[in-house]
């Protein structure tokens, strides 16, 4: 298949056919992440950001918070 580089406003861009995204099983709106190798476009399926129950749902450790000390003050922070 070949797709041509459109002008779209200020910018150029180039169309999916349906098929090609239903095979990935990408959606609208899906988050990529385009990288040029050569004379070739790569596009990925950005990874999924997680956040913190998700990134320790599976820790079974204990956890005890520890207070760490910094150090003096070398600004104007405050303390």
């Amino acid at each position: 298949m070949t797709t041509k580089i459109q002008r779209w406003g200020n910018s150029q861009g180039i169309r999916i056919p349906k098929f090609i995204l239903e095979a990935l099983n990408w959606n609208d709106d899906e988050e990529l992440v385009m990288t040029a190798e050569n004379d070739k476009i790569v596009i990925k399926k950005a990874a999924k950001r997680m956040n913190i129950k998700d990134l320790f749902a599976d820790y079974d450790g204990e956890y005890a918070p520890v207070e760490v000390d910094w150090g003096k003050p070398v600004g104007k922070e405050v303390w």
